[in-house]
């Protein structure tokens, strides 16, 4: 799905060598607090939602391949790098995409 529908060089996150959510930012380039948002979302989507300072992984969507006959949902990956977060429900909740406008 991460390579089908995002752009190569878009932003993939996933929780390091944590069973989790792949989340993608739909961004070249974002912001420092862009990218701490999506690697909470990550972690808080992962076996690590309890955890703290919890490491996410993050590169470009053209670094993520699907190995041949591989699960669904894994992948590998390089040219990383890793953020430590605190996954936090509440910061999560407050994220939830809102309509930009109500007709």
């Amino acid at each position: 799905m991460t390579t089908k529908v995002g752009r190569k060089e878009e932003i993939w996150l996933h929780t390091k060598d944590i069973p989790g959510s792949h989340v993608v930012i739909r961004s070249e380039n974002p912001t420092e607090q862009t990218l701490s948002e999506a690697a909470a979302i990550a972690a808080f989507f992962s076996k690590s939602r309890l955890g703290s300072r919890v490491p996410v992984d993050y590169t470009k969507i053209k670094y993520v391949k699907k190995p041949n006959g591989a699960k669904p949902g894994y992948v590998i990956y390089t040219d990383q790098k890793t953020l430590f977060v605190t996954p936090n429900e509440s910061l999560v909740l407050n994220l939830k995409q809102k309509p930009e406008h109500a007709e």
